[in-house]
């Protein structure tokens, strides 16, 4: 398992950008598939963006699609949720997660599947 720490979180006016960054322990970061969710008051958590462990292969949920760009750095243990054109829509904490799956739709958009998560960080759209 990995430990993760979020950051970069916090107050944005619709139409602005945030990134945010997931830093992980461990010497094996690289073969993780590591994913973002999110998690608005009063619904359940939901699959954000993932990227592969060789960083070959993103998959995102529709909502996010053209604004928010994963990446990571395994030099640096680290991966990021660039997000621009933030809607208010989008406010909530929002959740890095590691584990060793298959990179398959079905597989990346259950939490169950990720074995490690860091301990979010909130973000807040303003009309």
């Amino acid at each position: 398992q990995l430990h993760m720490v979020e950051s970069g979180g916090g107050l944005v006016q619709a139409g602005g950008s945030l990134r945010l960054s997931c830093a992980a322990s461990g010497r094996t970061f690289g073969r993780y598939v590591m994913g973002w969710f999110r998690q608005a008051p009063g619904k359940e958590r939901e699959f954000v963006a993932a990227i592969s462990g060789s960083a070959a292969f993103t998959y995102y949920t529709d909502s996010v699609k053209e604004r928010f760009t994963i990446s990571r750095d395994d030099d640096k243990n680290t991966v990021y949720l660039q997000m621009n054109s933030l809607k208010p829509e989008d406010t909530a904490v929002y959740y890095c997660a590691a584990g060793v799956l298959s990179f398959l739709s079905v597989v990346l958009v259950s939490p169950s599947r990720y074995e490690s998560w860091g301990q979010g960080t909130q973000v807040t759209v303003s009309p």
